[in-house]
Order: C-alpha cells, then structure tokens, then sequence
C-alpha cells in the first residue's frame, strides 16, 4: 500500500517536472525597479520639492523649540514664577504645534509617496505584461526569496521603461 503511494507520488513529480520544464519563467526585482528606474528618481525628486517647504517650517520649529528649552533650562532659577510658567506653556503649545504637524507631515508625506509608487508600478506592471506576452512568457514573479540572474528581466523593465516605448 505504501509502495502504491510512493509511485503515484514519483509519477507525480515527474510528470509536474516535466511541465515545469517546457514552462518559461521570469523574475523582476521590483527594490532594484524603484531603485534605478527614471520614473522613480523623478517621483522622489518632486516629492522632495513639494514637501520642502513644510520640512523647513518643522526644522524651524525645531530650532524655536530648541531655543525656548536652552533659555528655560538656563534661567529657570532666575526667572519669576509667573515668567517661568508663560515660558513652560508656551514651549508646551509649541511642541504639541510641532508634533501634529510633524505627525501630518509624516502621513502626507507616507500617503504621497504610495500614490507615486502606484502609478509607477501600474506603469511596471503593463510593461511586465507586455514583455510576458511578447517573450512568450509562462509566468513573471516580482518577489522571491531566491531568483537565478539567468531568469531576472529587470534591467528589460528598466530599459524600457527608461525608453518609454512599452
């Protein structure tokens, strides 16, 4: 009985094997696609652009709080009870200010940057589409632990990406 198994289990993988043979695979690095693709670097660049104003605004807020905390560490001894008080509350709403707007900058920035990534790989995505069907590919994998560089089409995803053709 376990024989009758382990045969129908060989014949199994025999059979898959050679299916498996007659079968073209591909793989794409999608880290390496944001890494060195044109669309990318472009995206990152006008996120950086649109967002600089508001990075300069926290980084300034920053300082101010910096600033506000020196002063308060240093003169804390010498200064009035109600002088040192208006100081706390003042560094206290400031920083409340800081962080939320830190926190918005962060999701807007986060949110931003899944938007571009999308678009880009909807882009990556018709592209590996196109090349599968025009290679006559059986199946693309875009993630893998373990992929052989002779099955990697990423640099062709790149390229033409790059060209703009597909």
């Amino acid at each position: 009985m376990l024989k009758k198994y382990v045969l129908t289990a060989l014949a199994l993988l025999s059979f898959s094997a050679g299916a498996l043979a007659d079968s073209k695979i591909g793989f794409v690095n999608s880290q390496k696609i944001l890494n060195d693709a044109p669309q990318a670097a472009r995206a990152k660049k006008k996120i950086e652009k649109d967002f600089e104003k508001r990075d300069q605004d926290l980084q300034r807020i920053a300082k101010q709080l910096q600033g506000l905390q020196e002063n308060l560490d240093k003169n804390a001894v010498t200064m009035a009870e109600s002088e040192r008080r208006a100081k706390e509350r003042e560094f206290g709403e400031l920083n409340r200010d800081f962080q939320r707007k830190q926190r918005e900058f962060r999701e807007d920035l986060s949110q931003r940057q899944n938007e571009e990534m999308a678009a880009i790989f909807e882009r990556v995505n018709k592209i590996i589409k196109q090349i599968a069907e025009a290679e006559k590919y059986d199946i693309i994998f875009q993630e893998a632990v373990y992929a052989n560089p002779r099955i990697d089409i990423t640099d062709k995803v790149i390229k033409a990406l790059g060209d703009g053709t597909k």
